[in-house]
Parts: structure tokens; C-alpha cells; sequence
């Protein structure tokens, strides 16, 4: 029986596992440089008010 390797190596396919590795990586790396960006964190700090915060009703689009 052969593995899954065997097959996706002698079929030419392994070049697409590299391609959606390296735009994971790159779709990662965005997200994470948007969460960690120093400008974003008074937009988290306001949003994460809101649950506690009964008498002013938010949105979490709001800036």
C-alpha cells in the first residue's frame, strides 16, 4: 500500500503544499501585525470595556 507521500510526490503536486504554506504564512503574519499594532490598542481597550459597560451601548465599529 502506498502512503499519501508516495502518491502526492510521483503526481508533481508537492509544489502546491509549498504555495499554500508560504500564504498561510504571509495571511498570518498580516492578521498578527494588525492585532499587534500599537495604533489598534486604544480601539481594544474600548472594546473590551464592552461587556462590563451597561450604561453606554457600543458598537465595536465605532472610533
Amino acid at each position: 500500500m502506498r502512503s499519501i507521500a508516495d502518491v502526492v510526490g510521483a503526481s508533481g503536486l508537492s509544489g502546491y503544499a509549498i504555495v499554500a504554506l508560504v500564504l498561510f504564512f504571509i495571511a498570518f503574519v498580516a492578521v498578527l501585525a494588525s492585532v499587534l499594532a500599537p495604533s489598534r490598542s486604544s480601539f481594544y481597550e474600548r472594546v473590551g470595556q464592552m461587556p462590563l459597560d451597561d450604561l453606554t451601548p457600543q458598537t465595536p465599529r465605532e472610533r
